[in-house]
């Protein structure tokens, strides 16, 4: 048995353990309403009048619940076609980042280049700088492409080739890798397999739960990023779900808005609840030999 600041004895006594759940239930119920409070506080504001909306204090529940104000927000603000876009450049940054940081990380766990450990070390490196920084100068290359001089914006290419250098992925993806024993890709190799052939056939059915874990990243990182987007795709024809209910923001009622905003994050949370297993799974394959 591990050892607590608190013995096992002591919190089988009827104060320790009354305090002891006492306390439990304090903080979850503390950080559940921290956590949940902007959820209610967002689905509840869709459902009031722009007048309750503004009120001060808030009303805990709307007094006369306002079906009609999703109903504008997925008409006036076009969300349709905003999240078509979105849900587009999700599913292209998931294909790229399936294909280069799992072949990146492949080459790094199993293929183990001259450097590879460098490599590696300069990538985790990047993790360190704010993402912010890099705005500019990844600005200044979409909008005019080294070598070919093209401009990449109103393209989805400008979301999608950043997105593929993805320094965590490909970590993740690795330390999964490392994690399959040498002795498969020796017989592998022994059987005549290639490389390539190794990875499609043996290695990545065995990863299903680490790539379901990237899919999820790639396409949260879509759907909730704001200021690329907003740099890249000033078009209004390409802009995502995000730019585009700010967009509409400065002429729409308040209460129309949060509804919008709540449709939007519709998609994610379904995810999430389908997913949370898959997310979990993956996230702690790998973590543990043995």
């Amino acid at each position: 048995m591990s050892r607590t600041l608190i013995s096992h004895a002591q919190l089988q006594r009827g104060r320790g353990r009354f305090l002891y759940w006492a306390l439990f239930g304090l903080i979850v119920t503390a950080f559940t309403l921290i956590f949940i409070g902007p959820l209610y506080w967002m689905v509840t504001g869709a459902l009031k009048s722009g007048q309750e909306l503004a009120q001060t204090p808030p009303t805990l529940f709307p007094h006369d619940p306002e079906f009609t104000n999703y109903v504008d927000a997925w008409t006036n603000l076009n969300l349709p076609k905003l999240l078509f876009n979105t849900i587009y450049y999700a599913a292209g940054a998931v294909v790229f980042q399936l294909i280069l940081d799992t072949a990146a990380a492949y080459a790094l766990s199993k293929l183990r280049p001259v450097f590879g450990n460098v490599i590696l070390g300069a990538m985790l490196a990047t993790l360190m700088i704010p993402a912010m920084v890099l705005i500019v100068p990844q600005y200044q290359t979409v909008i005019s492409l080294p070598v070919l001089d093209v401009s990449l914006l109103d393209s989805p290419f400008a979301i999608w080739l950043p997105m593929v250098a993805n320094a965590f992925n490909i970590f993740l993806l690795k330390r999964f890798f490392d994690s399959i024993p040498e002795e498969i890709m020796s017989a592998a190799f022994m059987d005549g397999a290639s490389p390539l052939r190794t990875l499609w056939s043996i290695l990545l059915p065995m990863s299903r739960p680490i790539l379901g874990v990237v899919s999820i990243f790639a396409v949260t990182a879509v759907w909730k990023d704001f200021l690329w987007p907003l740099l890249v795709m000033p078009s209004q024809e390409t802009r995502t779900v995000s730019v585009g209910i700010y967009a509409f923001a400065a002429g729409t009622p308040q209460n129309v808005v949060v509804a919008a905003s709540v449709i939007a994050a519709v998609p994610t949370v379904i995810i999430f609840l389908i997913f949370q297993r898959n997310i979990m799974s993956g996230l702690t394959t790998g973590s543990l030999k043995g």
